[in-house]
Order: C-alpha cells, then structure tokens, then sequence
C-alpha cells in the first residue's frame, strides 16, 4: 500500500478528508513498518518539508483511532506505527538494538484470543511480544 492513490482510496474508504499530511504519514508508515514517531517525522518532511510537525502527530492520532494503522509501544521502547492491522499478528524485539518485526501466530485461527480465563471480558486482540537477541546482535555478542 504505498501508492498514493492506494493510500487515498484508503482515506477515503475511512470517510476520512484526503489532505496532503495524512496521505503522507500513511506513505511513511507503509514504507518504513514499525517506524517511531520521529522517523514517520522525518520521512514525511523528506518528502513533504512544509508538513509541520502538529499535522504529523494529528494523523497518526487519528490514523490509529481509526484502526488504519496500528500504534504498538514495547516496553521501554518508543511507540512504533505500522500499517498491518486485523490480522493480531504480533513481533519479534531485539533487546540490544530494539529491531523490531513481526511474527504471525504460532499456531492455527488466532489461538491467543482464546484466554485461559476471560473474567466475562469480550477479547477482540492479544498482543504478544516475544524478546531475545536479533541474529546481528547474537553476532556481535560472541
């Protein structure tokens, strides 16, 4: 989804306005998944230099609030956006340097949505973050 007419139809479907600023935070976190805020910034204004930082941090805002993109935050790490949502997939954090990827879930239809007790909760998505070295840094250790 990196054409912008892709990504205005997207918009569109949204019934969201299409305005340069959400077209463009849309393009940066399509092309760059599990990209900080900073970075979505920084590809926008590469692309976009008079988008102002506001217009940036707005769309992502509405961008996650509408279920277009997905905000996700380690712990201990920055919040990173991407563009593949619906599907409950979950990631891959490197400890040492913080990579970020994504993983599908381990087994069958989205076996994590089954909890071991619901406490009466109608569970729509489980986030599962699994921690360990990436092969650079395991590389790198030894």
């Amino acid at each position: 989804m990196t054409h912008p007419v892709e990504l205005e139809q997207v918009l569109r479907e949204a019934s969201m306005r299409v305005t340069l600023p959400r077209v463009a935070v849309l393009a940066a976190v399509s092309a760059n998944p599990h990209a900080d805020t900073d970075a979505v910034l920084d590809a926008v204004r590469q692309a976009h230099p008079a988008v102002s930082h506001q217009a940036v941090y707005d769309s992502l805002r509405l961008l996650t609030h509408l279920g277009i993109v997905r905000k996700i935050q380690p712990h201990g790490h920055n919040a990173r956006y991407e563009t593949r949502v619906g599907d409950n997939h979950h990631h891959l954090v490197c400890r040492s340097c913080g990579t970020v990827l994504d993983v599908d879930c381990a087994v069958g239809d989205a076996p994590c949505l089954h909890a071991s007790n619901d406490h009466g909760f109608a569970i729509e998505e489980a986030e599962v973050i699994y921690w360990g070295l990436c092969p650079r840094c395991q590389n790198a250790d030894s």
